[in-house]
């Protein structure tokens, strides 16, 4: 790995270890602090946008590895299973966290259920792809 790569990889290791009790702590703040469900869930909205965009780097950052791998070796098997995989995931986030906005419903605290739900697998899943690659 060159050394513009291993940069970009120890930044991106610094966010993720402030990150993960950031998110808990920050869906907890939402809670505390906002005073009705509207508010509960514009807050959560904007906690949902960053994880996405930080998953979408540890995305784009497993990709790259296993591109530069099948690059290297002209086997693309476990790109395709790490790209099948990430769909899954999405998949399964989504219904899982709908089943419990369904539970909650029509509660307006449903949004903000969804929303703790996604955050949270959304946080597993950047862990995950970031132990990876320690």
């Amino acid at each position: 790995m060159n050394h513009k790569y291993l940069s970009k990889y120890l930044f991106t290791s610094l966010i993720l270890l402030s990150s993960t009790a950031m998110a808990k702590e920050t869906i907890t703040s939402c809670e505390t602090k906002m005073t009705t469900a509207t508010e509960i869930s514009r807050c959560l909205d904007g906690i949902k946008e960053k994880k996405d965009r930080e998953l979408q780097t540890w995305v784009n950052n497993q990709t790259f590895i296993l591109e530069e791998l099948a690059a290297d070796t002209g086997r693309h098997a476990s790109l395709n299973m790490f790209k099948r995989s990430q769909r899954n995931f999405i998949s399964y986030r989504e219904n899982n966290c709908r089943w419990q906005y369904l539970v909650v419903g029509p509660d307006p605290s449903a949004a903000s259920a969804f929303k703790s739900c996604y955050i949270t697998l959304t946080q597993y899943r950047i862990e995950e792809l970031a132990n990876l690659n320690k």
